[in-house]
């Protein structure tokens, strides 16, 4: 007989959906504190949740938690017991308060007979186990004044035997208690070899527990050296940028200086350029004023204009020098240190495309002269013999 052929009109009832599985579980209120709980469904179920909550709601809405609860179990649909089931029923039973006095299955399916005996052989003293044919048989033992203790008193050696067998098998399987004790027959008796069997597949169990323990331990500890080596590794590249950093900001704070220097020197010369240009237009005009021999006042003309173009260069090319110029001198002063200050102004001076007759009146000396100062540093530079000082100070300053 199931929850639907009993009458519910003064019993409160709960229920867990399983959608995904297919099934409802309910509970209600026998009488007492008696709970009866089954499942609905079209076809047989796995069953998967041990439900906790709801049992707990139906206790505490019944006012039972301070009475050991007696609990009628209807296996109908039930057509297996997942091994998270299994594990769920062993932490209820020796866990959950307040607990059980008695637990009655009925409409067992073969299927599932053997776990409800390994689950009656388990349990702590102090629950009965019992089993009945119907709702009524299984509500007469769970209301009776003298439960029966699990099953039937074991008066035959056979039936401890499957007991205990049993009780080892579940505690093995349900609860992972690969270190308990197993009482072996003589060997004579006829499960000797059973019980031998079940202590070898608990050391066995034991065994790959402590292999897969070392494997994992071997894994966390390579796992921590791992991060030691990749934390050592990011501190000291974050180091390194710390460095990089300190030594950019240097360079740049000394670039800046040395721009700031030359920017003083650059219009320090710029006016002494634009003062001495003054001069020679004033000295031009005094000559074009003089009345003098044509060929002679050409010739000091033509001195004059020479002077005038020489120190407009001379001009443009200071006033051109820019940021960029200043760092390639840097540069340019760091891999050669051999060269001198008027061959580092003369090496801006042919990056920037003047001729020689321009660099020489800017640094005041000959073309010819000039020309030797281009041999001479054709050496320091270390160029070979067809290489050319341009193309090599116009690839260093592209490569900077």
């Amino acid at each position: 007989m199931t929850a639907g052929d009993e009458k519910t009109t003064r019993r409160q009832h709960w229920e867990s959906r399983h959608r995904e599985e297919g099934y409802v579980k309910k509970i209600r209120r026998v009488k007492g504190s008696v709970l009866h709980t089954w499942v609905e469904a079209e076809g047989d179920i796995a069953l998967n949740t041990m439900d906790n909550r709801m049992l707990e709601e139906a206790v505490e809405e019944c006012g039972l938690e301070n009475s050991p609860i007696s609990l009628i179990w209807d296996l109908s649909h039930v057509g297996s017991i997942t091994l998270n089931y299994k594990q769920s029923i062993a932490d209820i039973i020796f866990n959950w308060s307040p607990g059980f006095s008695r637990i009655v299955f009925f409409n067992i399916p073969e299927a599932v007979r053997i776990i409800v005996e390994s689950f009656a052989a388990v349990v702590p003293e102090g629950i009965s186990v019992m089993t009945a044919g119907s709702y009524l048989e299984a509500e007469a033992k769970a209301t009776a004044k003298e439960p029966e203790k699990n099953g039937a008193e074991p008066t035959e050696i056979h039936t401890r035997t499957k007991n205990e067998f049993l009780a080892a098998i579940a505690r093995i399987s349900w609860m992972n208690m690969l270190d308990q004790h197993i009482p072996i027959p003589q060997p004579d008796n006829r499960f000797h070899s059973f019980f031998k069997a079940v202590e070898a597949m608990q050391s066995d169990l034991r065994a790959k527990e402590n292999e897969k323990e070392m494997e994992l331990n071997q894994l966390k500890q390579d796992l921590e050296q791992r991060l030691t080596h990749m934390v050592i590794k990011m501190n000291a590249q974050t180091e390194l940028n710390r460095k990089s950093s300190r030594d950019f900001e240097k360079e740049i704070a000394e670039l800046k200086s040395r721009i700031a220097t030359q920017d003083m020197e650059l219009t320090r010369v710029s006016t002494a350029i634009a003062e001495k240009t003054s001069s020679l237009r004033n000295l031009l005009d005094q000559i074009y004023a003089l009345d003098i021999d044509p060929t002679q006042k050409r010739q000091m003309t033509d001195s004059c204009l020479s002077l005038i173009e020489t120190e407009t260069i001379e001009k443009r090319l200071n006033i051109e020098l820019t940021e960029a110029d200043s760092v390639f001198l840097s540069k340019l002063q760091k891999k050669h240190a051999n060269l001198n200050q008027r061959e580092l102004r003369i090496s801006l001076l042919v990056k920037l495309n003047y001729d020689t007759r321009e660099i020489a009146r800017s640094v005041g000396i000959s073309t010819r002269g000039m020309e030797s100062i281009r041999y001479r540093m054709h050496k320091k530079l270390g160029l070979g013999k067809h290489q050319s000082i341009k193309t090599y100070l116009s690839d260093l300053a592209i490569t900077m």
